[in-house]
């Protein structure tokens, strides 16, 4: 995805917010920090698929879209921590009838066809 089609301001609602949520995976990013504040190991190993390199390009430019806050303290080893901030949970709610909608077509994909 190209970063300046996120900051674009002259297009749809829609595309604005794909734009932020454009990718493999950071939708599953806001679905694991729905259920609260997470360190990058504990995402790697709920999401092992995920490269260690993604998973930093997408918190990134989730924090830079104003989704996700990243919190490091002070402490040694060094410690980060992100969690959804309040428009990262607003867009993670906005998403719940399109997820509804998503598990409603995988079941009539899945569905068995009657008999004729």
């Amino acid at each position: 995805m190209s970063r300046a089609r996120a900051q674009e301001t002259n297009v749809c609602g829609v595309s604005a917010a794909i734009a932020v949520i454009e990718g493999k995976w950071k939708t599953h990013l806001l679905w694991l920090l729905e259920s609260g504040p997470h360190r990058p190991g504990e995402m790697r190993r709920k999401l092992p698929e995920i490269s260690e390199k993604v998973l930093t390009q997408a918190l990134r430019e989730m924090e830079e879209d104003g989704l996700v806050h990243r919190e490091v303290y002070d402490v040694l080893p060094p410690k980060t921590v992100y969690s959804l901030t309040g428009l990262g949970l607003e867009l993670s709610v906005a998403l719940g009838p399109l997820t509804d909608w998503g598990y409603r077509r995988i079941d009539r994909l899945t569905a068995v066809p009657a008999a004729v």
